[in-house]
């Protein structure tokens, strides 16, 4: 049967609203990173600049769409190469790098929920608690993209910022994704509740897996808590948690770190969603086949 419509009445909360973002430049480096972020155009982007004797085959879509939008291209020797590398820090390994503004974050939950798409399947958003490495939130950036979450939800402190290592931890994912800090994280989850959202937590000491939970609760609007390993969620934090999952631990370690622990709730969450709406189509298909041949 198609699990029943549960609804959480939205609440009109005055938060400020709007993107921000911070002043100065950065350098991306790897193909992936640059392509998603010339497709994504969210940045402003300043050139790209190439190794001599660099380019091979695999840059000619990222160096057309460049020139598309007039970037200008800048050829450098081995000793302007060496600049960019102690520039970042690194050595950039595959010959270009683009040099751009910041990604913009959304300010509140506020500006959050005005920019998320709307429609009956509800959206999905992932929140981090605590969660500070930027390869874990970069993984989950690309599992969460892969996986049609609408955006993700950052605190001001304890969680990294959004540079070009965790675009490049990402593959380039970061780029699209919605990602909307807030001050303090139970309060955000407050206000997601006022609008419509539910809360799932992922949390080790919990009753019940993730497979155990009854399509209502992985449906419509709702936000998945993650928290750090180890340390898992705040008090404060599970006070605003409607529900809670663990995953099944069979083997002899007791964890599992938060990007393999998150891309496994998240696909179940999606093979829950994706599975209700067959059936909802399957059924509206069938009614009106019934109607058809009534009306014969």
């Amino acid at each position: 049967m198609a699990a029943a419509k549960r609804s959480r009445k939205k609440k009109k909360r005055g938060t400020r609203s709007g993107d921000r973002g911070t002043s100065g430049r950065e350098i991306l480096h790897g193909r992936h990173v640059i392509e998603e972020a010339l497709r994504a155009d969210r940045r402003e982007f300043h050139g790209l600049f190439v190794r001599e004797s660099a380019l091979v085959r695999e840059w000619a879509p990222v160096l057309d769409r460049a020139r598309r939008r007039g970037l200008p291209i800048r050829e450098l020797d081995a000793a302007g190469w060496e600049k960019i590398g102690l520039l970042i820090g690194d050595s950039p390994d595959q010959g270009c790098v683009l040099e751009a503004g910041p990604l913009p974050t959304l300010g509140g939950v506020r500006a959050l929920t005005e920019a998320l798409p709307s429609g009956p399947e509800g959206n999905l958003v992932v929140a981090f608690d605590g969660v500070e490495d930027p390869q874990n939130v970069g993984s989950l950036a690309r599992v969460a993209d892969a996986a049609g979450v609408a955006a993700l939800l950052l605190t001001e402190r304890r969680s990294p910022p959004l540079s070009p290592a965790l675009s490049r931890a990402s593959s380039g994912a970061i780029e699209w994704q919605r990602v909307a800090r807030v001050t303090n994280l139970s309060r955000g989850l407050q206000d997601l509740k006022e609008a419509g959202f539910w809360v799932l937590a992922a949390d080790p000491s919990a009753e019940k897996t993730i497979f155990e939970l009854p399509d209502l609760h992985l449906g419509g609007n709702l936000v998945l808590v993650l928290g750090a390993e180890g340390r898992g969620l705040r008090p404060g934090v599970l006070t605003q948690v409607d529900h809670r999952a663990r995953l099944p631990m069979l083997g002899r370690v007791e964890s599992l770190n938060v990007a393999t622990a998150g891309a496994v709730l998240l696909y179940e969450v999606v093979r829950r969603r994706l599975a209700v709406g067959e059936e909802k189509r399957t059924i509206w298909v069938q009614k009106h086949s019934s109607v058809r041949e009534v009306n014969r």
